[in-house]
């Protein structure tokens, strides 16, 4: 039997044609969905093909400063992105090294992040950028935490019919940076390790708050407590953006102990 295809020109047909058939799955990219049919590890009846609703693309900075980017933004245009700076560059970095060209540019944000692969790029930077995902479904909509996002191995806190309609991220505040790391064992494959730093500099050029997430190093993305350091082994001039991780390893589990307070306001 064949597959089935639809294509909606919005979001609420597509959440309809969802609801009325269970079994039906959202195509984004295709970049690892078409490979499990290809492979026989999913058999939809149909496909929902999220292609041609506009609302779901781009990337936007709000009047706040806040940045949202819809889900069915390709890798590509995210890694490209001049409005992705300061604490919001972990995203564009996590962005530039998700396998090679031809993947960054039919994969899109929402599709990596609702496979919930936790040796993908995008988990952890997103845990670091403390962002949220809205997500729409028949029940209207909601936002969730990234942190709260990611419940176990390709699980996340989407529901059965809800569609994940966009990524947003906070302010990213002056003086503020981002940067992420992966270790993996050929360029272009999964992580097998990763790690993502966001942090803020106060007036004298000292972290106010620092935080990092692990990737790839279990289920989900593990994410530290927000700190506020005041120890001379980090508390250093900020030289370069793209220095945070050379900074950031050198610091000892032991001075963090004893440098750092749990600061609630970011925690």
């Amino acid at each position: 039997m064949g597959v089935s295809l639809h294509k909606p020109e919005t979001i609420e047909e597509a959440v309809r044609l969802k609801s009325e058939d269970s079994e039906a799955l959202f195509l984004a990219g295709g970049q690892t969905l078409i490979a499990m049919m290809n492979a026989e590890l999913v058999e939809p009846p149909a496909l929902i093909s999220l292609d041609r609703i506009s609302d779901l693309k781009g990337i936007d900075r709000q009047p706040d400063g806040a940045i949202r980017i819809g889900a069915m933004t390709s890798h590509a245009d995210i890694a490209s992105s001049d409005q992705l700076i300061d604490a919001h560059a972990v995203i564009g970095g996590a962005a530039r090294v998700i396998a090679h060209p031809a993947i960054r540019t039919l994969g899109t944000i929402g599709g990596a992040v609702s496979h919930g692969d936790p040796n993908a790029d995008y988990p952890a930077a997103l845990v670091a950028a403390d962002a949220r995902f809205e997500v729409v479904g028949p029940g209207g909509r909601r936002e969730i935490a990234a942190a709260d996002f990611f419940l176990d191995y390709m699980t996340t806190e989407l529901q059965e019919n809800e569609l994940l309609k966009a990524v947003i991220l906070p302010p990213a505040p002056d003086r503020s940076a981002g940067h992420y790391e992966k270790f993996s064992r050929v360029d272009g494959d999964f992580a097998t390790a990763s790690v993502a730093v966001t942090l803020l500099l106060d007036g004298a050029s000292k972290i106010d708050w620092i935080r990092i997430a692990v990737g790839a190093s279990g289920p989900t993305p593990a994410r530290s407590r927000s700190t506020a350091c005041r120890s001379p082994a980090v508390a250093r001039t900020w030289r370069r953006r793209s220095g945070a991780s050379a900074w950031c390893s050198r610091t000892t589990p032991s001075s963090r102990t004893s440098a750092c307070a749990t600061t609630s306001p970011s925690a």
